[in-house]
């Protein structure tokens, strides 16, 4: 198996961190995203969507981080995704909600257009009004996460370690760019504390940690 990734890409990490937790033999291919090699007509064939990650099984292609992961627990025949109809069904819904939820508003809406030049708003004033409506809602979601997911479960499906962590994790993670603490959330916190306790955690993220390190002079909105 081959997967067309980024390590700075929060869509790649939780792969990664899947792959190497699991001991799945997969062959990671780098696209740099950071020279736009994902704009190139070569890899357009392989993604119209000019994004990562991919998953190539022989002639078999998948897109999206959550389907892959999914693909590679089954592959994998790993209890990180149950077989049990009721566990996999919430698990499933955890993952999506962070999909919808967190992604959209905590990544694509507060963190991404603060650090990353593509995603910046074309004026101050929309750059603020975006900022302004994704941190309202990305606290919303982190209060759900914190009171109710998180509340009375170690992990985000119960007392066991699932692909839905593997994914969400390096979404709330990714707040800590622009120096978000979470200290409001202590659920969250313990349970970002435990993931980062991973054994591929702090190889699977030493990319997006460097490039959060070289912002550390930037002036950024927070939580």
């Amino acid at each position: 198996m081959k997967v067309y990734y980024h390590p700075a890409s929060t869509t790649s990490r939780p792969i990664m961190l899947f792959a190497a937790e699991q001991g799945a033999d997969i062959d990671f291919k780098l696209v740099d995203l950071f020279s736009g090699e994902h704009y190139k007509d070569e890899y357009g064939t392989i993604n119209p969507n000019r994004l990562v990650p991919v998953l190539e099984d022989g002639d078999f292609r998948l897109t999206e981080s959550s389907a892959i992961l999914k693909y590679l627990a089954d592959k994998q025949q790993s209890p990180t995704y149950p077989r049990d109809l009721k566990a996999r069904a919430r698990v499933n819904e955890r993952m999506d909600w962070i999909n919808t939820q967190v992604c959209r508003d905590l990544a694509y809406g507060f963190v991404y257009p603060q650090i990353l030049p593509t995603h910046k708003r074309p004026t101050e004033e929309v750059q603020a009004a975006t900022l302004e409506w994704a941190r309202d809602r990305s606290k919303a979601w982190l209060k759900v996460l914190d009171q109710h997911l998180l509340a009375n479960d170690r992990y985000l499906c119960g007392r066991e370690l699932t692909i839905a962590d593997y994914f969400g994790a390096p979404f709330v993670a990714l707040g800590e760019t622009v120096r978000c603490d979470y200290a409001e959330y202590p659920n969250v916190r313990r349970w970002l504390a435990d993931m980062k306790q991973l054994k591929s955690w702090s190889k699977v993220n030493e990319v997006i940690d460097g490039y959060a390190a070289s912002l550390k002079e930037s002036k950024f909105a927070t939580l």
